[in-house]
Formats: C-alpha cells, sequence, structure tokens
C-alpha cells in the first residue's frame, strides 16, 4: 500500500519524502485554517447561518483540497477565497440585492464558466489580454475594500452624518449628506481587536506559522475571559446555546438561486446587464487570483519545467475550476487556491499527498463548529485588516508617474474601497483604461477583449442613468 501511494504521487520523482509531505500538509492548513473562523462571518452578511457556513467551509475546503491531490498531484490547498467572500456578501447580496441562494447560484454559474475556459485554454488566453497593471491594481482595490471591512467589524469606526437634509423615501428617509467615517477606541470590541493586531503584525513579522489562526484562538480566548468574568459585552455565546448549523439548508441550493438569476420581473436590460456585471467580477477575480497563486507556488515546489510551464497546469486550473462548482453546491462562495500553500511548500510538500493531509485536516474541523459562538467578531477582523495588507504588496509594481497607468489603476481601488463595491471598481477601471488610450492616440494597444469589457460596462452604467 505504501509502495502504491508512493508510486501514485510521484515520491521519488519529485525528491521527496513521507515525513516532509505530512509536515507539508500540515503547515498548509494551519496557515489556512483561519478561513474557518472568518468565512463564516463574512457570509453572515450576506443572511446565512454562521454555523451551516463554518460547515459548508470546512467540507468544500476538504473536497475541492482533496481533487487538487488525486487529479493535479499537486500540493496546493483550496478554501473559499478571500475577497471574493467579500464581493459575494457585501457587493452581491448586500449593494446589489441579490439573496444569498442567487449568490450561490452566481458561483454555481461563474464555476461553470471556469471549467469551460480552463477545458478549452481559454483562460490562460484571457489572463494574458488583462493588462498588468489592472490585474494588480484589482488586487490591491480588493484588499483595501477587505481592509476597511476589517476596520468596520473590529468596531473601530463610528460613523456619523454631516447636517443635511432628510429626503422621504416610502416609509423611511433618505439622509442628503456624507457618512463621515471616524476612527474610536470606545467601545469593548475595538479593544479587544487592538489586541489582536498588534498579535498579527507580531506573528507576521516574525515570520509564525499559522500566525493568523494562532491570533484567533489567543484573541477568542481573551474575550471569554473579559466577557464571562469581566463584565465586557463582545457578543459571545457558549458552545451549548450556538447550533452548529444544518447543512440541508444550504446544500443544493444553488440550483434554485441559479433560476432566480434570470428573474425578468425588473425588466430583461436589468437582469442582463447585472448578471453580466456579477459575472465579470466573480470570473475575473478567481482566474488572477489563482493563476498568480499557482505561478508563485509552483515555482517553489519545483513544479516548473525547463520552458516556465506549469507540470500539470491544465489539471491543477480544472481542480481549482471543478472545485467552484463543489463550494456552490455546499454552501459557500468561490473556492480558489490558497496562496498559504507556499507554507506547506517552504516545509517541504512536493506532491498532492500534502494536500491529502490538509484535506483531512479540513474534514477533522468540523468537530470544530460548536466554538464557533465563541470566536468575536473582534478576533477575526484583524485577519482580515492583515490580508488587506499583504493584497497590497504589488502596489510599488504600478508606475504611478505615469498617468496612462496611474489612472486607471488609481480609480479602480479607489472606487472599489470608497464606492464599497468590487464591480463597479473594475467596471470604471476598464473604461478609464480604454478612455485613456483613446485620448492618447494608443487605441490600437487595447485589445479586443478589453475593448469588448469596457464597452459592456460602460452601456451598463448608461442604463443605469434610465433605472
Amino acid at each position: 500500500m505504501n509502495d502504491f501511494v508512493a508510486s501514485f504521487f510521484k515520491f521519488q520523482e519529485r525528491k521527496t519524502t513521507w515525513q516532509r509531505e505530512t509536515i507539508g500538509g500540515i503547515t498548509s492548513f494551519v496557515t489556512m485554517a483561519y478561513i474557518i473562523f472568518v468565512n463564516p462571518q463574512i457570509m453572515a452578511a450576506a443572511g446565512m447561518d454562521k454555523g451551516t457556513v463554518m460547515l459548508a467551509t470546512c467540507l468544500a475546503a476538504a473536497a475541492g483540497t482533496l481533487l487538487m491531490a488525486l487529479y493535479a498531484n499537486a500540493p496546493f490547498g483550496l478554501a473559499p477565497g478571500m475577497g471574493i467572500n467579500a464581493f459575494f456578501a457585501y457587493t452581491l447580496c448586500g449593494a446589489m440585492g441579490y439573496t444569498w441562494e442567487q449568490g450561490l447560484g452566481a458561483v454555481l454559474l461563474s464555476g461553470i464558466i471556469f471549467v469551460v475556459v480552463s477545458v478549452t485554454g481559454l483562460r490562460s488566453r484571457i489572463i494574458s489580454e488583462i493588462p498588468m497593471h489592472l490585474k494588480k491594481a484589482i488586487g490591491i482595490g480588493i484588499g483595501m475594500f477587505i481592509l476597511y471591512i476589517g476596520l468596520k467589524n473590529a468596531s473601530l469606526l463610528s460613523f456619523s452624518a454631516n447636517p443635511g437634509s432628510f429626503i422621504p423615501l416610502g416609509d423611511s428617509m433618505k439622509l442628503d449628506s456624507s457618512i463621515i467615517p471616524a476612527l474610536t477606541f470606545a467601545n469593548d470590541s475595538a479593544k479587544l481587536a487592538l489586541v489582536g493586531i498588534f498579535l498579527n503584525i507580531g506573528f507576521l513579522l516574525r515570520g509564525t506559522r499559522g500566525g493568523m489562526l494562532l491570533s484567533i484562538i489567543i484573541t477568542s480566548m481573551l474575550g471569554c475571559y473579559l466577557q464571562f468574568f469581566s463584565g465586557w459585552q463582545l457578543g459571545l455565546h457558549l458552545p451549548g446555546s450556538m447550533p452548529i448549523g444544518d447543512l440541508s439548508e444550504t446544500f443544493g441550493k444553488c440550483l434554485s438561486g441559479f433560476v432566480q438569476l434570470f428573474d425578468i420581473s425588473k425588466g430583461v436590460g436589468v437582469m442582463i446587464f447585472s448578471l453580466f456585471s456579477v459575472m465579470i467580477t466573480m470570473t475575473i477575480a478567481d482566474m488572477f487570483d489563482t493563476i498568480g497563486t499557482v505561478l508563485a507556488t509552483a515555482s517553489r515546489a519545483n513544479l516548473v519545467d525547463e520552458d516556465g510551464n506549469i507540470i500539470n497546469g491544465e489539471r491543477i486550473l480544472l481542480a481549482d475550476a471543478t472545485a467552484t462548482v463543489m463550494g456552490a453546491f455546499f454552501g459557500t462562495s468561490t473556492v480558489t487556491t490558497y496562496v498559504e500553500s507556499s507554507t506547506g511548500v517552504a516545509a517541504g510538500a512536493r506532491t498532492g499527498f500534502a494536500s491529502v493531509v490538509t484535506a483531512l485536516l479540513f474534514l477533522l474541523s468540523v468537530s470544530l463548529a460548536p466554538l464557533l459562538g465563541m470566536v468575536p467578531a473582534a478576533a477575526t477582523a484583524p485577519v482580515l485588516i492583515m490580508v488587506g495588507i499583504m493584497m497590497a504588496s504589488d502596489i510599488g509594481d504600478i508606475d504611478w508617474r505615469n498617468l496612462e497607468i496611474a489612472v486607471p489603476a488609481y480609480f479602480t481601488m479607489m472606487i472599489m474601497c470608497f464606492g464599497y463595491n468590487i464591480a463597479d471598481g473594475i467596471a470604471i477601471g476598464f473604461i478609464m483604461f480604454s478612455f485613456v488610450k483613446l485620448a492618447v492616440g494608443k487605441w490600437t494597444e487595447v485589445s479586443w477583449l478589453v475593448r469588448g469589457l469596457s464597452a459592456m460596462f460602460l452601456l451598463r452604467f448608461v442604463f443605469m442613468l434610465f433605472y
């Protein structure tokens, strides 16, 4: 049996051992495990039950990672992606008004698109035609968006309105003035979140493996003590007082949500342009994240051939795409390859056996579901802040002195963050890129793909003027 497993995963060919693969798989899990607690906090904003989302997160991560192990023989862990889950909760099911069932339907549809473009080889071609500075600006913008959400969830921001007039709006009213955020430390959650932030920074700077998960555990334990013994108000629940969650509430609901996506009660045009915007955003976000992660991690795992091509690259991309479909059925946002897998590679992982170990640990983590109520938002919010900071690491790669590059990149990032909408940020970025090239007489440098996307995004905004 041992010989069969070693042969199947090509231990000898990739010069690895059982010990290295096992340690690598454990290391990847430890650095990824924060998503078990963070994802439910985010998805709850879409109206989903935290306990159920936690189960779905563990099962989807286990299934996707196991598929990557057995089909692609790659040491990569998969789980619901940071950034795209924020888009799901705060933009798709928030600003755009979709239900979480429709959101899962959109994840299913995007997964199907991923599978098709992966099988046909279109995925790599599409990515290659998007300008590099726009790719980086999208990643940075999503990072800023996540950081802002982290600050809000940490209760470090208070919001007040400038004096202005009130506009009647049905049974409610709209304040015709700006909502101004201000830094605050006046509440218990903010104080606890500060502890988590400093812990995360310290672990990150010292290169502590599993630092994010460790910070969640330490901050949660401190929060439990402060609430139950010192009277702090942190919204914690004892394990027995919070239901684990029933997976039947979400499993397969993506199918009914898929049908609801094509609701034309508000008009065919509204349905088409809204759905187009959603699909473009989810597709681009996942494709860029996956390709960047795979390229960076594969090179460290010696999974790149003499020509610079990723070994089993097509299988890796197809496994990633299929995992998205699987995640939709379980009931969570887009499942994608995690950059944290690089820590497992650094620990010695070279084959899919390490991913088998990671998958099994995610499966065992289902037993942690009763502890979810003991994890305050103040413990997971600092992780969002740190992820946002790390996603901004490419900001120096953008040539800010070249206005042809700076203008679309800047609009992409700022609209995402301050407009609180990832989709609008991407749309404005494409439109600005095309306009800048047209203005300076370099229209021929814009690919037909980018022209088409820019035109569709522009039509969407024009359509919004009338509906």
